[in-house]
């Protein structure tokens, strides 16, 4: 599929999405006309656009043919004119993505790529309100490729005409990150309500690893109400030792680092990819009635109302092949059986 050349007017009023920049002309003449008109002077169902946390410009790329890569509003600029190929995922997988899209890339030359990694269900409601704000900015646009760490997510926009398909394409399990040394003896997930041990957990609002994961082993310890204290909310202090994050595989090992934090539920993938950094934690395993090991399954699908449907359908084959289930598990991920590779109905 060609670039879309942004010279072309015509082109462009047909692309779905586009950056809301100040035009002042167009604003004056739209509200005159307005006025005067009985029809349009009702006021319009204003769609709830989501909210990209602050300084997250590493979260949002655009990948060239040529191996570059932009990142922040040029990125989000780029997906809302001429990218061949939009995708959203879970932001778990920041640290792989690179690695990933230059494989697709590699088997799919000339297709440039734009890429956001966020929670889960904040992409979510960036789907279904129709964009993003950042930075002060609208950028209206949805994705063509959307992937979360359950089918759950997928299930609501097929509710609303928007997916149809899935595959599975890897799977992970959770583990407690916590400082190098384990300095509290944190040994499980009854520890994390000890009057000693600080928590850094993911909100329960829109990440997937508290939504469909992580809340309900709390909830089965019976820690959850401790923990939560009544509020289901982001970037809060939801008691005097937790805090609810808005991202928390950036967070939580910030948290740690700066001595704000103890410990935190994340994914075992996090980990190792803080160690690769150099961060000064290490991880406490879980038993798999804790880390999910044999439950957790990442879902991807293409959205029907995409604008680069065969690069999209391209993407979802390329998952299924050697090359993209070697680029994930080389950070740790594991690999889809080839019956989850498959293509199915969402149910």
């Amino acid at each position: 599929m060609k670039k879309v050349n942004s010279a072309s007017a015509a082109l462009a009023l047909r692309c779905r999405c586009w950056a809301a920049g100040v035009v002042v002309g167009v604003g004056l003449a739209i509200a005159a006309f307005t006025f005067h008109s009985p029809v349009l002077a009702q006021p319009a169902a204003a769609q709830e656009l989501a909210v990209i946390p602050p300084d997250k410009d590493t979260d949002l790329k655009f990948y060239r043919t040529d191996g570059t890569i932009q990142e922040g509003v040029a990125a989000l600029e780029h997906m809302t004119s001429d990218a061949n190929l939009v995708v959203w995922v879970a932001g778990n997988q920041f640290f792989a993505m690179d690695e990933v899209i230059g494989a697709f890339q590699k088997a799919y030359p000339g297709v440039t790529v734009g890429l956001i990694t966020l929670p889960p269900g904040l992409i979510l409601s960036a789907i279904e309100g129709g964009g993003w704000r950042y930075n002060g900015r609208e950028y209206r646009c949805r994705p063509d490729i959307y992937a979360s760490v359950n089918l759950g997510h997928l299930q609501r926009l097929k509710t609303a005409g928007l997916m149809l398909k899935y595959e599975i394409y890897m799977h992970n399990e959770l583990q407690m990150m916590v400082a190098k040394g384990n300095p509290k003896r944190i040994a499980g997930i009854d520890d994390l309500v000890r009057n000693d041990v600080r928590t850094s957990l993911p909100n329960p609002v829109n990440e997937g690893i508290m939504q469909f994961y992580a809340r309900k082993i709390l909830e089965r310890h019976g820690i959850w109400t401790q923990i939560a204290n009544g509020r289901e909310c982001a970037s809060c202090q939801t008691t005097e030792r937790n805090w609810f994050t808005a991202v928390h595989h950036r967070e939580t090992p910030e948290r740690i680092r700066d001595d704000k934090s103890d410990v935190g539920i994340v994914w075992k993938t996090e980990v190792m990819q803080a160690l690769r950094q150099g961060a000064q934690v290490e991880a406490v395993e879980l038993p798999a009635s804790d880390s999910l090991r044999d439950e957790v399954s990442y879902a991807v699908g293409a959205l029907e109302n995409g604008r680069h449907r065969e690069n999209a359908d391209n993407y979802l084959a390329f998952l299924a092949t050697p090359a993209a289930q070697d680029a994930y598990a080389k950070f740790g991920f594991v690999k889809a059986r080839p019956d989850e590779l498959t293509l199915k109905p969402i149910n």
